[in-house]
């Protein structure tokens, strides 16, 4: 456990810690991207989200974004080549060389082999952070979604209602549902994580890499980061 904290810890400063990506696992609606934005404020290192670099594609409307907007509103993964690119071109950044953690990266054994090939050649390290969660619970999470499609600010009906139903707080825009956050697409979604992404777990763990599980089912999101830190041994 003290190797992973040295590998995940760069306020150490050892002149021997090598880079260290972080890959969290979990099914959509587990938590990832807030935990990962937390692991961001206690380590100092950027968070890769692969959605939100898709999203933002699909929003400039250039060749990729269009190429993957119809896949992703029917909740199926995207080609491993179009986010093999995506991820090879972020992490090449010079923010990314002390680190960095991917959220939703990789999703297929394909996505897991050709990650080797890019931290190996860069001289990262790696562990994993599996997010256990309740499916019902996933369901009922992601179904309760709301955004802004002014401002992107994300909402919960249970967890962050906005003061008005249905209205945002910041800019008075009605919220509404991503098409990928539908009940349907969600259930296609899960799915496709259970197919797919779940062996990875095994790849993993044959590997040797360090890998711990987390509960994510229950707790507020502070709850379930202390229980990483708590792993992780971080202050």
């Amino acid at each position: 456990m003290e190797e992973s904290q040295k590998q995940v810890a760069p306020e150490q400063g050892a002149s021997d810690w090598q880079p260290a990506a972080i890959i969290l696992f979990g099914p959509p609606g587990s938590g990832k991207g807030t935990q990962a934005k937390l692991l961001k404020a206690a380590l100092g290192v950027p968070h890769i989200s692969t959605g939100d670099m898709l999203r933002e594609r699909i929003a400039s409307g250039d060749a990729l974004g269009l190429e993957v907007k119809e896949i992703m509103q029917a909740g199926r993964l995207v080609p491993d080549e179009a986010v093999n690119r995506l991820v090879a071109d972020r992490i090449a950044q010079p923010d990314c060389r002390r680190g960095f953690i991917l959220d939703g990266y990789p999703r297929t054994l394909p996505q897991a082999e050709e990650l080797d090939r890019l931290l190996g050649g860069r001289g990262y390290r790696h562990l994993v952070i599996h997010l256990k969660v309740d499916y019902t619970k996933v369901i009922a999470r992601i179904a309760g979604r709301r955004v802004c499609p002014v401002c992107g600010t994300l909402y919960s009906l249970t967890s962050n209602p906005p003061r008005q139903p249905d209205v945002c707080d910041r800019d008075g825009a009605r919220l509404v549902i991503r098409d990928d956050d539908r009940e349907s697409v969600i259930r296609e979604r899960l799915e496709a994580y259970e197919r797919l992404t779940r062996p990875l777990l095994d790849f993993y763990r044959d590997r040797g890499s360090p890998l711990y599980e987390v509960d994510g089912s229950d707790g507020s999101p502070e709850e379930i980061f202390d229980r990483i830190r708590g792993l992780l041994k971080l202050k």
